[in-house]
């Protein structure tokens, strides 16, 4: 007992013996970082270490900023090196005294893959008790993120956490975490809020958490108190300014002690901001309202000149003259790697917007349609008979950009067309699939199937919804509800999502669609938001291919019914539905379909379908080209490789 009892008071020695040595050199370490900060060596003084500007950079947005940063640190005399983080050696931190980070997020709220050394060497080291709360105790540092407030929790979490795990390490935060959102357009306006600050930190200002930079660069510690923080924040808290809609925290602490919401009207805002109207009109779309738009199609300007209609018109019997291509949501829960928009539309997984007139929307779209007709006339080809056709729209294909489905008029904007005996063609990036449900009967309505495994679809749309795959699936059990026609559509990108044959058959069941379009990417060129190149793009030939393979290992409960050669693209249809003695009825007959829409009467795809002309079957001579137009082929003269 009396051995037991020694050894408990000897333990208790040594903790408290511990702990008093602890307290000792904290400190004395605290001591000396309060003598450093606020007695800064004078040799230091004249030649201060060079301050660093980190990018983390996945499509080029964080770079482009950081450089304009660093143009901005040069006009103001201060020396700064620009640095990507994925070739920076982070053991070399501790030696850091003034950081700059400007940071993308990611997939799944994660950095870029090649910043990931960076960001987990942080966290790793953050979270070691060997290291410290000290190791970074010289450095002052600030961070802006660049994100998409559409994706959730996620938004800007790459930089947030780099703040917390370098606050943890002991660097001394000189403005909090300023967040710019690339989809509501205002992300240059808050980078350079956040740049003034700076510029004003830089140049001997107190920083918004009480650090200031003296003469000698050296942090020290203003009477800013924590009320004073807790009262500004309670002001902008208060409504003055609408933080969403300046895409980040420009005016966090009081900055700004007045705002106007950018074109919000009963707190629902635009959805096309200025930012993002000029980029699509530059692109030649025509904005309607606040939301929506029309463009008009290469292949309705084809076809008034005589020259060839688009697949539709090969597949379906459209007039593609007479096709006018709109939307009545130009934003997308999606952002596919083959996106044509280049992602200057918006993104969001709700309608958060204000909402316009479905009955105006159909008006102005028919008008912008009529004038951007109107101006083909004198081009040659185009004759006065088109030309007036042209001017009377007889489809509308609602897939211009965005998700048509979002809108919440859909039906009724749906209903305006039919009335008009414009036949629709809907697409849907199968992400919403109560949306899907609730749609009135749609002359022909089509998924986008654009992978047909989780991961690969994941790649590929780089969907905003955490449970994408579950609506994927939904969406396509909706699709099977329908009466009406339905389609997959299938964009093939080579080394992306080639060889998934049996993953593809596997899907057909889930949606029972009537037809399959199967066809190869479109290259737009270059872009910092996608990767692809033309070495993705698959030639007919591939295309092809693919789609014989899928129809053999449908056991003939499909076959290759067209194709539209210009198009690289073919179509897959039921064989027991849609041939019938040898001869396939992929074609619709419109005026049936209005008739029966207007009879207020249940039908199907069996009561509108119309005989496929021979030379769109698939095999023909003609490729799908009709023959009472004039095929004009380019000239086209590429430079030898000799």
């Amino acid at each position: 007992m009396p051995t037991t009892s020694a050894r408990a008071r000897l333990a208790l020695i040594a903790l408290l013996s511990a702990t008093t040595f602890y307290c000792f050199y904290k400190s004395r370490r605290l001591k000396q970082l309060k003598k450093l900060t606020l007695n800064p060596n004078p040799s230091s003084s004249s030649s201060p270490r060079t301050g660093k500007l980190f990018f983390i950079s996945q499509t080029g947005t964080s770079k482009a900023l950081a450089r304009r940063l660093l143009d901005l640190l040069a006009a103001n005399g201060l020396a700064f090196e620009l640095v990507d983080a994925a070739s920076y050696e982070p053991e070399d931190l501790p030696k850091e005294a003034l950081v700059l980070i400007v940071a993308s997020t990611w997939d799944d709220g994660q950095p870029p893959a090649s910043a990931r050394f960076f960001t987990n060497w942080l966290a790793e080291s953050s979270e070691d008790f060997r290291v410290g709360s000290m190791l970074l105790s010289r450095c002052r540092f600030s961070v802006f993120g660049v994100g998409s407030r559409a994706y959730g929790a996620s938004f800007n979490a790459v930089g947030r956490e780099l703040s917390r795990r370098m606050r943890a390490l002991g660097a001394a935060e000189i403005l909090p975490v300023w967040e710019g959102d690339v989809d509501d357009g205002d992300i240059d306006v808050v980078f350079e809020a956040w740049s003034g600050k700076l510029m004003r930190f830089l140049n001997g200002g107190v920083a918004e958490n009480g650090v200031a930079l003296g003469n000698g660069g050296e942090a020290e510690y203003s009477d800013v108190s924590d009320d004073d923080e807790e009262e500004e924040e309670d002001v902008v808290e208060s409504g003055v300014v609408d933080l969403e809609d300046i895409a980040g925290k420009a005016a966090s602490r009081g900055a700004v002690t007045e705002a106007k919401a950018n074109g919000t009207v009963n707190g629902k805002r635009d959805m096309v901001t200025p930012v993002i109207r000029a980029s699509l009109v530059k692109q030649g779309y025509k904005i309607i309202g606040s939301h929506s738009g029309v463009k008009i199609c290469r292949w309705t300007k084809s076809q008034l000149r005589g020259r060839g209609g688009c697949y539709k018109h090969s597949f379906y019997g459209i007039e593609s003259h007479r096709c006018m291509e709109a939307t009545p949501s130009l934003a997308c829960a999606n952002k596919c790697v083959f996106c044509w928009r280049h992602h200057t539309n918006p993104v969001g997984k709700s309608w958060q917007w204000k909402m316009d007139d479905p009955l105006e929307i159909v008006n102005t779209a028919i008008d912008l349609h009529s004038k951007m007709i109107k101006q083909m006339k004198g081009v040659p080809g185009v004759t006065l008979e088109r030309l007036t056709e042209g001017l009377s729209p007889r489809h509308c294909a609602l897939s211009l950009v965005g998700e048509p489905i979002m809108y919440p008029e859909i039906n009724t904007l749906v209903d305006e067309l039919h009335r008009r005996r414009i036949s629709t063609f809907l697409v849907t990036n199968a992400q919403f699939p109560e949306k899907i449900r609730m749609l009135k009967p749609i002359t022909q309505l089509y998924v986008s199937v654009d992978a047909a495994t989780k991961e690969s679809l994941k790649a590929i749309d780089r969907p905003l919804f955490g449970d994408f795959w579950e609506h994927f699936i939904d969406s396509l059990k909706a699709l099977k509800e329908k009466q009406q026609r339905t389609v997959y559509r299938l964009t093939l990108v080579k080394g992306w999502n080639t060889e998934e044959i049996e993953a593809y058959y596997n899907i057909f069941s889930i949606g029972n669609p009537d037809f399959v379009e199967i066809k190869g990417v479109t290259y737009c060129g270059s872009s910092a938001t996608s990767k692809l190149t033309m070495e993705n793009v698959p030639w007919h030939a591939d295309v092809k291919a693919f789609s014989e393979a899928l129809a053999l290992r449908s056991n003939g409960e499909y076959e290759v019914a067209c194709e539209h050669v210009h198009s690289c693209c073919v179509v897959l249809a039921k064989t027991k539905k849609f041939k019938i003695n040898g001869q396939w009825f992929t074609w619709i007959d419109y005026e049936k379909f209005h008739d029966l829409v207007a009879s207020g009467k249940p039908f199907d795809s069996n009561d509108y379908m119309a005989a496929t002309p021979s030379w769109a079957v698939y095999g023909a001579v003609e490729g799908g080209f009709d023959p009472y137009q004039s095929r004009y082929r380019k000239e086209r003269h590429h430079r030898s490789n000799q």
